[in-house]
């Protein structure tokens, strides 16, 4: 799964754009949002969508890939043990949001670090 990120000065406006042009796509939204002028959203197919968005006059496009972790929300200082694990493997966290499966969607400087540090904190 890959984050990508485009600037969003007009707002909806812009978010009407780049939902528009994905959706003509074919490229489905899996999670994401927009915040102070930068839209973040999941996809699985990145080429797809910077070519979308590109043929819309309608970029730059950053495209990094992320990393999809479980997260038991119901559970009191998950968040805070997650990104310990993140911390103490040193990884670099760019941004983190939720897809529609209610996971946590890393935007890291490294990814297999990340898998790898996440997969390791697991329970034997």
């Amino acid at each position: 799964m890959f984050d990508i990120e485009v600037l969003t000065p007009d707002g909806a406006s812009s978010l009407a754009r780049i939902g528009r042009s994905l959706g003509e796509a074919g490229v489905g939204l899996e999670g994401g949002g927009m915040w102070s002028g930068v839209a973040h959203y999941l996809v699985a197919d990145a080429d797809l969508a910077v070519r979308a968005l590109t043929e819309a006059g309608i970029g730059p496009v950053v495209v990094r890939e992320v990393v999809v972790a479980e997260l038991d929300a119901d559970v009191p200082g998950a968040l805070g043990r997650m990104m310990n694990t993140l911390v103490e493997a040193g990884v670099i966290l760019l941004g983190q949001y939720s897809d529609h499966d209610n996971r946590k969607v890393l935007i890291v400087g490294d990814a297999e670090a990340a898998r790898d540090a996440l997969l390791a904190a697991l329970p034997a």
